[in-house]
Formats: C-alpha cells, structure tokens, sequence
C-alpha cells in the first residue's frame, strides 16, 4: 500500500472536537476508539504531549467522564 502523509495536527483537533461530543452517538465506546487512535498517532509520530480531563472532577476509570478529554 502506498505511504500517505496525514497533518497531525489537524487530525488532533478533530479528534478533540469528536471527544468534547455529547450527543447520543458519542458514546464511551466510541470516545474509547478516538483516544486509542489518537494516542497511538500521536506516540508514533512524537507528538504526544499529554491530555486534560474535561471535568476533573469526573475522571473515574470505565466512565464516560474519563475519556471526556483533551489531548495537546
């Protein structure tokens, strides 16, 4: 398969907007996928500079709250 190149920083910022979601379709599963994706682009490209709860507050493992979040 050909290599395509992908500006990350795009990717990061839709993918922020995608976990900032709170319709019926953004479910913990779903933002489950998106912090998986973008944690490992993020690792393999070298760009990883961590990520803030939304609600700190609402940060409990296996909740929703805890992959409401924002990656830098």
């Amino acid at each position: 398969m050909p290599r395509k190149t992908v500006n990350v920083k795009e990717l990061l910022d839709y993918a922020n907007v995608q976990l900032l979601r709170n319709d019926e379709d953004a479910t913990k599963e779903f933002k489950e996928g998106i912090c998986g994706m973008v944690e490992k682009i993020l690792h393999s490209s070298g760009n990883y500079n961590g990520f803030m709860f939304i609600r700190n507050e609402d940060s409990e493992v296996n909740t929703m709250g805890y992959v409401t979040r924002k990656y830098f």
